[in-house]
């Protein structure tokens, strides 16, 4: 079953004071023990710079650039990366209809794009209930790993 990490378990990952640091981590290393692949995508890198990179201040990590740049090659490392394709925007929105998205979830359908266009079955998130209702994907919080 292949997984995708979602971008709150990035920022949980580099993260070590967050509350939710070590159930990050070990339910990914968990995955991995059993076999399976946790990949990320594009998507998730420019997230988690986005938030990396905003202050403290405004629910951000308050990184500098560099620091931000020295994670995102240390994720690159530690995840696969499945890549974005023309593909992605016609699932998306085919997505986006279907299940009737709007708002900021668009980003989360766009997320489950990616995973159906590259044959990724399993998210792993904090925010399940994101993902709620787009057909093609099952959602897995890190506790029920």
């Amino acid at each position: 079953m292949p997984y995708l990490a979602d971008t709150n378990i990035l920022l949980r990952w580099v993260s070590p004071a967050d509350p939710q640091h070590s159930l990050a981590v070990d339910s990914v290393k968990e995955l991995q023990r059993q076999g399976e692949i946790v990949h990320i995508t594009p998507q998730n890198l420019i997230e988690f710079w986005s938030v990396a990179t905003r202050s403290v201040a405004v629910n951000g990590l308050g990184m500098s650039l560099a620091e931000a740049e020295r994670e995102v090659e240390s994720l690159e490392r530690l995840f696969p990366l499945v890549p974005d394709s023309p593909a992605v925007y016609a699932e998306w929105k085919k997505l986006v209809s279907a299940a009737g998205v709007s708002g900021v979830k668009v980003h989360d359908a766009r997320l489950a794009a990616v995973m159906i266009t590259n044959g990724l079955t399993h998210i792993l998130t904090f925010n399940t209930d994101d993902f709620e209702g787009l057909p093609g994907i099952t959602v897995v919080h890190p506790q029920d790993v």
